[in-house]
């Protein structure tokens, strides 16, 4: 399987239209979008793509429900809303890797939104 990654900078302006560049350099507070293509899965077994989530980025949302998330460095998945860190919900920056389960088809994109720490 080939994977590509690709991370964009989130903008908007004062007529609040919202622009998406291909980032170059990232300063705090940025708002990013990245991208992750896959090509060659075996589709009839599924596959399961994963991505940690660089230290330098808080996790905000993703572009699919079907997106699993973990918070302890890959060791447990889940949602967002179930998973715990002690005894309270796991938030969004401290999720550490996203993971996605694919069936039926050979490639594919995931996307996800973060903020630069």
């Amino acid at each position: 399987m080939a994977l590509s990654r690709a991370v964009f900078v989130e903008s908007m302006d004062a007529a609040s239209t919202r622009t998406v560049e291909r980032a170059e350099n990232l300063r705090r507070g940025d708002r990013v979008v990245l991208v992750v293509e896959w090509t060659g899965a075996e589709a009839r077994r599924g596959t399961v793509v994963s991505s940690p989530i660089p230290e330098s980025l808080q996790f905000q949302r993703a572009s699919s429900d079907e997106l699993e998330v973990s918070v302890d460095g890959g060791r447990s998945w889940g949602q967002l809303g179930n998973l715990r860190v002690g005894r309270r919900l796991a938030a969004p920056e401290e999720v550490t890797h996203i993971r996605l389960r694919t069936f039926g088809s050979s490639s594919g994109r995931l996307t996800y939104s973060a903020i630069v720490r």
